[in-house]
C-alpha cells in the first residue's frame, strides 16, 4: 500500500504576513487584492478573521459587514514565493517525489522512505513551525485524494490519517464539498437528487452518477469510495496540457463593442504566443464573460481548423460572444482559453486549400514575432490598437510591423502585414 501526504500550509498568504509584520497577529487581518484594479476581493485571511466569518473569494465590502475592524494587507507575491520554496526544500529531504499544489499545498509519496509515515509527517509540521514560523495541516493516506481529505479534516497544525477502514465512519458524513473536484455547482446538481454527503454519493450506481455529470461523475464516485490511482508526479515533471487560457479583470467596466474587441485582441495575443511556445495547436475556443452584477458565462465552439494564431483565436471568441451576450449589463471581466489542444507536430492541415495557406502565413509572421519579443523584450513589438475601429479584420491586420535595428532603433521598412506596430524607445 502507498503511503501519501498531503501538506497544507494554513491560512499561508496571511501567515507570511504576519511573519513579516507580527502586529498584524493581534487582531482579525486578512491580505487582499487591488480595489482601484477592480482586484477587491480576500485572498487570504488569519485564523481570527476566520473565526468571524471572513471567507476567502468574498469581496472586501461584505468581509467589513461581518468584522468592521478587519485589517486588510497588500499581497506581496515574490514574499510567498520564497517561503512556499523554503516549506518545500524541507519536503524534498524526504522524498523526490513532491508535486505541488498551489503555492501552500503539496502531495508526498513517501512510500520508498524507511522512516513511517506519520512520524515524517510529525516531523515535517514541527520543522515548517520551528525553522520557518508557519503551521501546516498534514493528510497521511493511501492514495491522493484520502490524504487532501485528511490535510482539510482537521486544522491548523495538526496531522490526520485516514485508513481505509475509516471510510465509512471519517469520510462518508462529510458534505460533498470535502471532496477533492467537486464543486459548487455539482454539488448543487447532485443536491437535486437527494445526495449530499461523500457516503450518498459512493452508495449510488456508478452508472447512474456518469449519466448525471459525464465521465467526470464516475471519478467523482471513485474518489467517493476511496479509489484513486494517481500518481506523485515527481517535482519539474509536468502533466499534460489540457488547455491554455488568459482572463482579466477590466479598470474600468465595458459599455461596448469596440472595448471588447480590443481586450479580446489582447488575450487572443497572449494565448496564442503561450500556444506557440508550448508548441501546441488548438482546435476549439472557449470564452468567460463576467458582468458588473458578477454573474458569468462560458461558452465554447469547435474550430474548423486548428490554430495558434492570434487573428483566429480572436475572430472565433468575437463570434461567440456576438451570439451569446446580450448586453443587459456592462463587463466586468473577459477571458479567452485555447481548448482541445494537440501537439504541433500530430498537427496535419490540408495546405492546398487558401484558407489553410492563409493560416500558416499568419503562423509563420507571429512566429517571427515571437523571436523579436524573446530578444528584445515583450514591449519591443505590440499591437497597434488605433486599427480596432471598424471590422474585425481590420482590428488584425490593417498595420504593418516593424522590427528593431541591430542599433535597436525602428527598421524604416514595414516587414510583415500583421497587427503589429513596434514600440519606438
Amino acid at each position: 500500500m502507498r503511503a501519501i501526504l498531503h501538506s497544507d500550509l494554513n491560512c499561508f498568504f496571511a501567515s507570511v504576513e504576519e511573519l513579516y509584520h507580527p502586529e498584524l497577529a493581534r487582531g482579525p487581518m486578512a491580505v487582499c487584492g487591488d480595489p482601484d484594479q477592480r482586484h477587491g476581493i480576500i485572498l487570504a485571511k488569519n485564523e481570527q478573521a476566520k473565526g468571524l466569518g471572513v471567507k476567502t473569494g468574498e469581496a472586501i465590502w461584505q468581509a467589513r459587514q461581518k468584522c468592521p475592524d478587519l485589517t486588510l494587507q497588500p499581497a506581496h507575491g515574490y514574499l510567498y514565493v520564497r517561503c512556499s520554496d523554503l516549506v518545500r526544500s524541507i519536503y524534498e529531504e524526504y522524498t523526490d517525489l513532491v508535486e505541488p499544489y498551489g503555492l501552500d499545498e503539496c502531495w508526498l509519496d513517501v512510500s520508498a522512505n524507511l522512516q513511517p509515515p506519520v512520524r515524517i509527517a510529525e516531523e515535517i509540521r514541527r520543522r515548517v513551525r520551528e525553522e520557518l514560523g508557519l503551521t501546516v495541516s498534514v493528510g497521511v493516506s493511501y492514495n491522493k485524494v484520502m490524504a487532501k481529505l485528511g490535510s482539510d479534516y482537521k486544522k491548523p497544525d495538526a496531522v490526520t490519517i485516514i485508513k481505509p477502514q475509516d471510510l465509512g465512519t471519517m469520510i462518508w458524513p462529510l458534505p460533498l464539498s470535502a471532496l477533492f473536484y467537486c464543486g459548487p455547482r455539482t454539488a448543487r446538481k447532485l443536491a437535486r437528487i437527494n445526495i449530499r454527503t461523500i457516503g450518498e454519493l459512493a452508495q449510488c450506481e456508478a452508472a447512474y452518477i456518469q449519466k448525471i455529470l459525464g465521465k467526470n461523475g464516475l471519478s467523482l464516485w471513485n474518489f467517493a469510495n476511496g479509489v484513486d490511482s494517481s500518481e506523485v508526479r515527481p517535482a519539474g515533471e509536468q502533466e499534460d496540457i489540457k488547455s491554455v487560457g488568459n482572463s482579466t479583470t477590466l479598470p474600468s467596466d465595458l459599455h461596448n463593442r469596440e472595448e471588447v474587441k480590443r481586450t479580446f485582441l489582447r488575450l487572443a495575443d497572449k494565448v496564442a504566443s503561450r500556444l506557440r511556445k508550448a508548441k501546441m495547436v488548438c482546435r476549439g475556443v472557449q470564452i468567460y464573460v463576467r458582468d458588473t452584477e458578477l454573474l458569468s458565462i462560458e461558452r465554447q465552439s469547435k474550430l474548423y481548423m486548428s490554430t495558434c494564431v492570434t487573428k483566429t483565436l480572436y475572430e472565433q471568441a468575437m463570434q461567440l460572444f456576438d451570439q451569446h451576450y446580450f448586453w443587459q449589463r456592462p463587463i466586468r471581466s473577459l477571458g479567452l482559453r485555447a481548448i482541445d489542444l494537440l501537439e504541433e507536430n500530430q498537427d496535419r492541415q490540408l495546405s492546398f486549400l487558401t484558407d489553410f495557406k492563409e493560416e500558416e502565413r499568419w503562423r509563420e509572421a507571429e512566429t517571427a514575432i515571437d523571436k523579436v519579443r524573446e530578444r528584445h523584450g515583450n514591449e519591443a513589438v505590440t499591437r497597434d490598437f488605433r486599427y480596432c475601429r471598424g471590422s474585425d479584420n481590420h482590428a488584425v491586420a490593417s498595420e504593418l510591423y516593424r522590427s528593431k535595428d541591430k542599433t535597436g532603433r525602428l527598421a524604416d521598412q514595414h516587414v510583415l502585414p500583421l497587427g503589429f506596430q513596434a514600440l519606438n524607445e
